[in-house]
């Protein structure tokens, strides 16, 4: 017992070491308690809650979550303390420095400009205070930081239209693509055809929440009629031998993120978590946070589950880093100066990836 305990700790102290991507990542996810306290305070609204507990319960999922709706919940408990530029700035840079404690390197950090307006800010103030707060964490950490602009599925066309107007307006300073999220299984993804024909139009890289809450057919529908050229999540493929074929034919990768597929009930537990199954049939799996505080997560422990659960080694583990650098929204130069550097730690360190 004592060997497997300490083989365990060997294990875990490696892939404490290694370089590590988060390519699925919210903001408003990913706040950090203490801060949000701290927010409330200065914002003249300080919380009136009886413990620490009670906080956490307001802003993390618990085991028996039945349903991605009722994990979107928490989102509206945070919201309105990220309604001012400190704000919601503060809170980008401190992403990325919790992103940072764990080796991180590369980040894209999304977000839905539509939500932060509620005082009056606009899409461009927003997407601006944003950019600043991930620039200033790149500089204090080391860890490159980009942007992904969401369209939200329950808003009005002209919503969406005008986030990806003003998106473009920041492609390659500091935003690298456009996304699609919300309630998936009321909303079709077919729905929002014009919107990111729009998109494509500006040049925009687009990724799409798919495959979640919904069925295979929404990630068939997201790369042949939106453009998607990734996918966020995409649990739900094995639903359409079809759409499997598609992915690996087109070599789309997925933005896979393990706990919080759990908590939504996109799948019905880990016996049943296709990771596996897509890595032998040559999909391309990125494992990513999704919203490090709502799922209390961090990329070590997503890489530790799936070990513990679906019997990943650390090659696997290797070959999911490489797969997140290679797919990320990032200028060709930089990526592959990130790519050999990648590969030469994760072979230094004996991983085979």
């Amino acid at each position: 017992m004592a060997l497997v305990k300490e083989q365990a700790a060997a294990v875990k102290a490696l892939l404490s070491q290694l370089p590590k991507v988060d390519l699925h990542v919210h903001l408003d996810g990913s706040v950090k308690p203490e801060t949000l306290v701290e927010l409330a305070k200065e914002q003249g609204e300080p919380m009136q809650l009886e413990s620490d507990a009670e906080l956490l319960s307001q802003m993390k999922v618990e085991d028996h979550c039945e349903s991605l709706k009722e994990y979107l919940d928490k989102f509206s408990f945070v919201l309105p303390y990220l309604q001012s530029g400190a704000a919601i700035e503060r809170v980008a840079f401190e992403v990325v420095e919790q992103a940072a404690k764990e080796n991180v390197r590369y980040i894209e950090v999304r977000f839905a400009p539509q939500l932060h307006r509620m005082q009056g800010l606009s899409n461009h103030e927003v997407i601006s205070h944003v950019i600043a707060g991930l620039k200033r964490g790149e500089q204090a950490f080391g860890t490159i930081a980009r942007a992904i602009i969401i369209c939200l599925r329950s808003h009005a066309e002209n919503l969406n239209i005008d986030v990806v107007e003003e998106a473009a307006r920041f492609y390659k300073k500091g935003v690298v693509a456009v996304d699609l999220a919300g309630d998936e299984a009321s909303f079709p993804a077919i729905m929002f055809r014009r919107l990111f024909e729009r998109a494509r139009q500006l040049g925009l890289p687009i990724t799409i929440h798919a495959g979640e809450a919904a069925g295979a057919e929404s990630v068939k529908v997201a790369i042949t009629e939106l453009g998607a050229i990734r996918i966020g999540h995409g649990v739900r493929m094995l639903e359409d031998s079809e759409v499997v074929e598609l992915v690996k034919d087109k070599q789309i990768p997925l933005e896979m993120c393990p706990l919080s597929n759990i908590q939504t009930k996109a799948v019905t537990g880990w016996d049943a978590y296709p990771i596996r199954r897509y890595m032998e049939q040559g999909i391309i799996v990125t494992v990513n946070t999704d919203n490090r505080t709502v799922s209390d997560t961090t990329i070590q422990k997503e890489y530790e589950l799936l070990m513990d659960h679906c019997g990943l080694s650390l090659d696997d583990i290797g070959k999911i880093i490489m797969n997140g650098i290679k797919a990320a929204f990032l200028e060709e130069t930089e990526k592959r100066g990130l790519i050999a550097n990648f590969a030469a730690e994760l072979t230094a360190r004996g991983i085979h990836a």
